[in-house]
């Protein structure tokens, strides 16, 4: 059984859909990442653990370099991962509005599914300005809750106001969302990991204070099709992106971790 999907079956399963056979039935692939269900994945909001699944079968979309830095996140979650103890990750870009935010909810749902909601993901920007309409409507259409708290936080801008929002993935799974700088007191102030999502923010920002990763892993901003008529594709297609690597990630870090476990008798 290939190894980046140790965390989502088991070597039974896997063997029993890839052998020769009638076709599957698309049931059966549905079933395959619930052989080993853990309970925070049955917590999941259900279209979100519908659109996980989904993302499970297109890790052969993800490029080179950012399996690379999957692989390289994927190692120090492993490593540092200790049942029952947050552990926690910052997803950075520029303006803390679009791939940030994104990377944050699509990582929180990896964790969930992944059965290792230990794990927190969190954003924060370089150049803080607010959570754009957009991205909340990317995350609403696969089964993401995001709800205004109608309190503010302090604006980037005097022109720009900087809504609180709640963002809910499942049962006792959210979190609260808003643009803020990366190292904001709302976030974790050390021994995180830090993901540069953005070109601009992995150059101007070299070294992120308290990180004890920083990897970077660019994606082109969805921004610049705001208004035109592939808007609400392109912010899909970037949320998928960041979160299939994510999810990528938090599998091979479970799978790690399975291996090295104790066999059972």
């Amino acid at each position: 059984m290939p190894a980046e999907l140790a965390g989502l079956m088991t070597p039974d399963v896997f063997h029993t859909l890839s052998g020769p056979g009638d076709p599957l039935d698309p049931a059966d692939i549905a079933r395959a990442p619930g052989a080993a269900s853990p309970e925070s994945r049955a917590r999941l909001a259900p279209s979100l653990r519908r659109h996980a699944e989904y993302l499970t079968t297109t890790f052969d979309m993800i490029d080179e370099p950012h399996r690379e830095a999957g692989g390289r996140l994927a190692r120090w979650l492993a490593s540092s991962y200790e049942p029952g103890k947050p552990l926690h990750v910052v997803v950075v870009c520029t303006g803390n509005s679009r791939r940030s935010i994104l990377g944050s909810s699509m990582g929180n749902l990896a964790a969930a599914y992944c059965g290792m909601p230990e794990i927190r993901f969190h954003s924060g920007g370089t150049a803080p300005t607010a959570f754009n309409a957009r991205t909340a409507s990317a995350l609403r259409a696969i089964g993401f809750a995001v709800e205004p708290t109608g309190a503010e936080a302090p604006r980037g801008g005097p022109e720009t106001a900087n809504p609180i929002y709640r963002v809910s993935w499942g049962e006792g799974l959210e979190a609260t969302e808003f643009s803020k700088h990366y190292s904001d007191r709302a976030n974790p102030q050390g021994g995180f990991a830090a993901l540069m999502v953005c070109g601009e923010a992995d150059d101007g920002c070299p070294f992120v204070k308290g990180a004890t990763l920083r990897l970077s892993m660019p994606y082109l901003d969805p921004k610049i099709y705001d208004d035109g008529a592939y808007e609400a594709a392109k912010y899909a297609e970037r949320r998928d992106d960041i979160g299939r690597l994510m999810l990528w990630a938090v599998v091979q870090a479970r799978g790690e971790l399975a291996s090295k476990a104790p066999a059972a008798g």
